[in-house]
């Protein structure tokens, strides 16, 4: 028997919900449609799904892995939706970008207003994280564009180079590589201290294996979750970091900040277009691509 993809949603909704009475007012049915309907799924599919519990309700093993399943196809059909209110010449529908923190903040906002200029009737969405979320949206489907500062590996998913970003070495104006008429050496960094990104940010990955392939060991580290934080902290004396180059320019015309040349190793990083393996994509999305060049 086919499965009933109602009662699929359903079930669910109230996975995702946590609770028959959320996922009533969700679903804008009554509560005990939405019990019936998740029992008479568990029987079609000959499994129990959730577990009742007097604080709610976890899914089972088996409703986990149906779970993966709905996802995917309940994703597929807000594609399909996308797809359909954006054929007329674009004229309507949203498109949801995700974007590494730096991309995001410095980047993007010109592409952005390109499209919008374009396609006003388009609604933009942007979401900022770091690589590994941004990689974790577009696998689960919740962004139509994803660009991240790292490479992302991963069989599902595909990575195409988008373009080339420097990366600079910041001090703040009272530090000593600030002060010294000449470029420092790379290895001068191990006794300082280090600001880094959190543990997936792309920025983290591509500076410590740059570091690591020079023989460089910074031997005191703190990390710290946004470059912008960084970029204060470093102003503030407290220790040195590498960020992209794009993201200074304010800060060193004000004269917060100073850019160190590295005599000895220059740090550059491919920025990443990543999309799903065989997904159909919506108009808007091959529209946004042609803008930011991944797309003829």
């Amino acid at each position: 028997m086919p499965m009933n993809l109602h009662f699929l949603r359903f079930f669910t909704t109230v996975a995702e919900a946590g609770s028959f009475s959320r996922a009533a007012d969700i679903l804008r049915v009554s509560q005990p449609a939405v019990s019936k309907g998740v029992r008479d799924f568990e029987l079609q599919v000959g499994c129990r799904l959730l577990d009742r519990t007097s604080k709610g309700v976890r899914t089972t093993r088996e409703g986990r892995a149906l779970l993966r399943h709905a996802e995917n196809l309940f994703a597929a059909e807000r594609a399909a939706e996308e797809e359909l209110s954006s054929l007329r010449n674009l004229a309507s529908g949203s498109l949801h970008i995700g974007a590494s923190t730096t991309i995001a903040t410095y980047m993007i906002a010109e592409y952005i207003g390109s499209f919008r200029r374009r396609y006003p009737s388009i609604d933009v969405h942007l979401v900022s994280a770091n690589t590994r979320d941004i990689a974790g949206m577009m696998r689960a489907h919740e962004i139509e564009i994803a660009l991240v500062e790292g490479p992302v590996e991963d069989d599902d998913l595909v990575s195409t180079a988008w373009r080339t970003d420097m990366m600079s070495l910041i001090a703040g104006p009272t530090h000593a590589f600030a002060l010294s008429e000449n470029h420092v050496y790379a290895a001068a960094l191990e006794d300082e201290i280090l600001i880094v990104r959190e543990p997936g940010s792309g920025s983290r990955e591509i500076v410590a294996q740059a570091l690591l392939n020079h023989g460089v060991r910074p031997r005191k580290t703190l990390e710290i979750g946004s470059t912008e934080a960084i970029k204060q902290v470093v102003a503030c004396g407290l220790g040195v970091s590498i960020v992209s180059t794009s993201t200074i320019g304010d800060q060193i015309k004000l004269g917060r900040l100073k850019a160190i040349k590295m005599k000895d190793l220059q740090i550059s990083r491919t920025l990443w277009h990543v999309e799903v393996r065989g997904r159909t994509k919506i108009p808007a999305a091959i529209a946004f691509e042609r803008i930011i060049g991944v797309a003829p």
